[in-house]
């Protein structure tokens, strides 16, 4: 149900549109009407050209599902050996990144499920190849490797956050109304579909990272083999560390209170290999604490902006020894490292206050606006691409896996859907 299947070859579809810029495809077998939704991607940004939208009607044409290719399969004689050799051995192979053999189009593909889900949706996670998707009353299933078959897991439980580490048979989330840090077995969500074994029906699904409470986000870090959870409090930052067997859990490792600014986003960096340093965002800019001496310190605060700051992404740069940055807040980011020194003579400047912004490991950043969807290189800032939508609307980053990027639809007190898109270094230079 989550690891078995490859969704290059699995994932059904609906009608679909086509223009000579776009393949845009509706997946699931929903009963309820779906939509054209048109992007015009393009490389130049005085150009805006259209997105998503929920209430266009259908394409009459349809088009049939294309042989669908893992890039890595593609790419060397040796992944396919190894994929041979993971069949043999029985290993479950998960890719989600597949790549559609289109010779006429290099153009990235936006695509949708139909479900429409009753309550916004606040966040999701890649399951192998399924999505976990939590919202303000729940936790659900999107089946992505077959019908598209939404199962509910958790009711009457508001998800903010959440991420699966399907290595530790754990998915740690934010939720609950006092915002717990709880953290539910994958074997026990996995049971409540399937029904297949009772030892794990008579054990309790879920535990809870110390007794936190009012947590507003984490970042998990893995630094060699170890697993770090740094938490951002209401006024204080957590680091916990996975404990393995017999323990199986994450257990304390450093506490930061009484913090002058209050935290509203973190991650966790080791310089050089050595010294771990906390960076978290707040309402003033950022900073960063000294993991070994407790010390904290800002490394940007952006003085030209009247009023609060609402920071939006922390990106540690690669092949920087974890010493330099990428810091979004507004409409801007700046490049900075670790001590505050500014790195890079460049702002990276959004067309648009962005409501959602996200690293993209294919080494892009991208930021959804009102009005477009952004793709920009984190190196320079330089726009890659844009999809302009045909009417203002709020769209949120959920999740991103090799390329594979998935967003919702954010409708307050309405309907939310799921869309993803998936991106590749050479087809957004052919645009």
């Amino acid at each position: 149900m989550t690891g078995g299947h490859n969704d290059a070859h699995h994932d059904s579809y609906g009608n679909s549109s086509q223009d000579s810029t776009l393949m845009m495809r509706e997946y699931g077998m929903g009963s309820s009407g779906g939509s054209k939704s048109s992007f015009t991607p393009f490389v130049d940004p005085r150009v805006y050209g259209t997105s998503p939208t929920e209430e266009d009607d259908d394409d009459e044409d349809n088009i049939s599902a294309s042989a669908l290719f893992s890039d890595e399969l593609l790419k060397h004689e040796h992944d396919l050996e190894q994929a041979r050799l993971n069949e043999a051995r029985k290993i479950s192979v998960v890719n989600v990144n597949p790549t559609n053999i289109r010779p006429h189009s290099d153009t990235p593909e936006i695509r949708k499920y139909k479900k429409r889900f009753n309550s916004e949706i606040l966040c999701a996670a890649l399951w192998g190849v399924n999505l976990l998707v939590g919202t303000e009353n729940g936790l659900m299933l999107l089946d992505r490797s077959g019908q598209g078959k939404v199962y509910n897991l958790i009711n009457r439980r508001r998800f903010q956050q959440m991420d699966v580490l399907e290595g530790l048979n754990v998915l740690v989330t934010i939720s609950g109304k006092k915002n717990k840090l709880r953290v539910y077995y994958l074997s026990w969500l996995r049971n409540r579909i399937l029904h297949n074994d009772p030892e794990v029906e008579k054990k309790q699904g879920w535990i809870t990272v110390g007794e936190l409470e009012g947590c507003v986000h984490y970042k998990v870090v893995k630094y060699e083999r170890i697993k770090f959870l740094v938490i951002a409090l209401k006024n204080a930052v957590e680091i916990y560390a996975w404990a393995p067997k017999p323990y199986h859990k994450f257990m304390a490792f450093k506490s930061f209170t009484d913090l002058q600014h209050r935290p509203q986003l973190v991650d966790l960096t080791v310089e050089e290999g050595q010294r771990l340093k906390v960076i978290y965002g707040s309402s003033v800019g950022f900073h960063v604490i000294d993991v070994d001496s407790g010390n904290p310190y800002d490394i940007y605060l952006p003085s030209h902006i009247q009023g609060q700051v609402t920071p939006h992404a922390i990106v540690v740069l690669p092949k920087t020894d974890g010493m330099e940055m990428l810091l979004c807040y507004e409409d801007e980011g700046v490049y900075v490292n670790t001590y505050g020194r500014i790195t890079k003579d460049v702002v990276l400047q959004w067309g648009e206050m962005p409501t959602s912004v996200a690293y993209i490991h294919s080494n892009q950043i991208m930021g959804w606006g009102e009005k477009a969807i952004e793709i920009r290189s984190v190196e320079t800032g330089h726009l890659d691409g844009v999809f302009m939508h045909k009417r203002a609307q709020r769209l949120k980053f959920l999740s991103e896996r090799n390329d594979k990027v998935f967003f919702a639809s954010v409708r307050s007190g309405g309907s939310s859907q799921v869309f993803f898109m998936t991106l590749n270094r050479s087809s957004m230079m052919n645009w």
